[in-house]
């Protein structure tokens, strides 16, 4: 009854002619800048574009062209928006709501790009960084002609109608308010066209703007169509009429009037269908939305319900000041994480989870049912959840100090960690590790263990976080076949394959980091030469000169038998063969210059071949694969390019 309800709403909708003619939402163009918004001013900057945005619209609505200034300084945006004087009122707003959407196109929020131009061929919206509301002419304007040729008549006839049309519009545009529409007919050849200078274009400046449309659209001819865009004008011609420009006022009168007599018949009725679906649809959705949590969080909903896990939605959307920028600490792939405070003044950082059908469901899961009840000085504790609101929560508690990637990335300026530290975070990360492995009650594989989940705390102590990727011990100890996720140059070689996961894909993942924190190469360094930071150690190990690869900006204020122990430990961990990659607690064993370290064998490099597109040669870009069949399909090529050890 519901879909049949719906089905007849629909075709009342679409069966009512709102509108005489036509929004012409059709793409002309879209021109995205290449200056984009540097780390600190990004947030600010796509803030400041959303909210002019918003601002431009009522005003769309209102008089059918906006400009809106929102922010100062270097974050500012400028946004201007216009429909073409044809277009009636609801034309317009068609046409705009549909440019604002796609205009996004031109702001990838990884990097916001800090200018844009969407040409519709019935309203136009630009942003920029800086003021162009007096912009007439610009080195981004674009002339677009069609790829197909007249074919309705003689073409030399035709390309002179075109040049005639184009230079009249030009010429009575300035004179009428920055508008005009016309055509020329002559040697039985229709061409019509469209000039518009937009709001902010007056008198000189459109005439300027119009005449060199007309010079670079007649290159255009003898296409059937083509479109001049300018900073301040935009100018068409076409063989069929796109514009409504109807002659006769009483007519057209006429014809409002007997669509006003079926709107007023239909309106009332079809508004009340509307509300009444709309109604019903969000009521059913929100009950759908209950059942499915249920039905996927199962127990562990009513366990957090009535455990001291438990945090109320709006006490922790107090603490972070309702989610304020100024307290966002970092973004991840599965969600943001904020500062905040607790009404007894703990600080605490707060994670809002990415509600993405299947991984959110696994992620919390795995955070609130395998972590809750694990405690370890090096594993990051998680306080409690929320998921009483519109979004699942996550709190840990705060550890001030940034992550051990920061230190290592170039944007981020932060003073070098001392080898003691150094040190001392390699062995505090392979003891909580070790703890994963083999003392917890749950033995869980991380599967993401890379620079920026190793957190530090006040002490410069580490702190394994983000756990939303880890796996318990299969129970026969054996490899099991899954899809792939984790990070590009993490993850061990086996595991991207084969998919196969044991605890020392952790241990594979744990050999990089150390190489990385050794020799100071981490994701954002500009590496030396061509080859990989594994392949460049081994061959350093081979040559009896490892101290070599220890990071530069220590000066030489390192322990030179420590830095060759930790290297070497780090070429074990990253041993092609995982059965001879040592297990994490006779690691902790080998830093402690308590256990003997053996030779280890060559890591699985890359063929000179791959080397630029190997995902081992920088790590750092996360990676979650098809499903598994198509991860193992994918593996064939993979293998043949490694160099296995002799």
């Amino acid at each position: 009854m519901y879909r049949s309800f719906l089905i007849l709403l629909s075709f009342l909708c679409f069966s009512v002619n709102l509108s005489l003619s036509d929004p012409r939402a059709t793409q002309a163009a879209l021109i995205c800048t290449n200056r984009t918004a540097t780390v600190p001013e990004r947030q600010t900057f796509v803030a400041n574009f959303l909210a002019a945005l918003d601002a431009v619209t009522p005003l769309i609505l209102r008089q059918k062209y906006a400009a809106v200034i929102n922010g100062t300084g270097s974050t500012a945006v400028y946004a201007f928006g216009e429909c073409m004087k044809d277009l009636d009122g609801t034309d317009c707003n068609l046409c705009f709501a549909q440019c604002k959407t796609q205009v996004l196109r031109c702001l990838p929020f990884q990097r916001a790009t800090r200018g844009g131009r969407l040409f519709y061929d019935g309203c136009y919206l630009r942003y920029d960084d800086y003021d162009f509301f007096n912009e007439t002419l610009s080195t981004q304007d674009k002339t677009i002609c069609a790829s197909g040729d007249f074919s309705g008549g003689n073409k030399t006839v035709f390309s002179a109608n075109v040049l005639e049309l184009v230079r009249n519009l030009s010429v009575a545009a300035p004179k009428n308010d920055g508008f005009y529409v016309g055509s020329v007919d002559r040697g039985n050849v229709s061409v019509f066209g469209l000039a518009q200078c937009w709001e902010f274009v007056n008198g000189s400046a459109c005439e300027t703007c119009l005449t060199n449309a007309v010079s670079r659209i007649g290159s255009c001819t003898p296409k059937e169509e083509g479109r001049a865009l300018n900073a301040g004008c935009y100018l068409r011609y076409s063989t069929q009429k796109f514009y409504d420009n109807s002659t006769s006022p009483i007519g057209r009168n006429k014809s409002r009037g007997r669509l006003t007599v079926i709107l007023a018949v239909t309106s009332s009725s079809v508004a009340v269908a509307l509300m009444i679906a709309t109604t019903v649809f969000f009521v059913r959705r929100r009950v759908v939305e209950k059942r499915r949590a249920r039905k996927e969080l199962g127990a562990l909903l009513v366990t957090v319900n009535k455990s001291k896990l438990n945090f109320s939605y709006e006490s922790l959307e107090k603490a972070t000041n309702y989610f304020h920028l100024s307290n966002k600490l970092g973004q991840g792939g599965s969600g943001s994480v904020y500062k905040g405070t607790l009404s007894d003044g703990t600080t605490v950082a707060i994670k809002r989870l990415l509600f993405n059908t299947r991984q959110w469901v696994d992620h919390f899961f795995n955070e609130v049912n395998l972590i809750s009840g694990i405690q370890h000085k090096n594993l990051a504790k998680l306080l409690g959840c929320s998921i009483t609101g519109p979004e699942s929560l996550l709190v840990y508690e705060y550890v001030p100090n940034q992550s051990l990637h920061d230190y290592f990335s170039a944007k981020m300026n932060l003073p070098p960690l001392s080898w003691a530290m150094r040190y001392n975070i390699i062995l505090g990360t392979a003891e909580g590790l070790a703890y994963l492995h083999e003392e917890s009650e749950l033995r869980i594989i991380h599967r993401d263990i890379k620079l920026s989940n190793v957190l530090l705390d006040e002490d410069f102590n580490p702190k394994i976080a983000d756990f939303g990727l880890a796996r318990l011990f299969p129970e026969d100890k054996s490899h099991i076949s899954t899809a792939i996720a984790g990070t590009l140059g993490y993850m061990a070689p086996e595991y991207v394959v084969r998919g196969k996961l044991t605890e020392k894909v952790d241990v594979y993942s744990f050999g990089v980091l150390v190489i990385e924190v050794v020799s100071g190469k981490g994701k954002d360094s500009v590496p030396q030469d061509s080859r990989s930071i594994l392949q460049k150690v081994w061959s350093l190990h081979g040559n009896g000169r490892l101290c070599e690869a220890v990071d530069p900006v220590l000066e030489g204020n390192f322990q030179e038998d420590e830095a060759s122990r930790l290297l070497q430990i780090g070429l074990l961990c990253v041993q092609a063969s995982p059965e001879l990659r040592p297990s994490m607690s006779i690691i902790v064993k080998m830093i402690n210059d308590s256990h003997e370290i053996p030779q280890p064998t060559q890591p699985p490099f890359l063929s000179p071949a791959t080397m630029e597109s190997s995902p081992f040669r920088q790590p750092g870009s996360t990676y979650k694969s098809q499903p598994e069949s198509s991860t193992q399909s994918s593996g064939n090529s993979m293998t043949q390019s490694w160099i296995e050890p002799r």
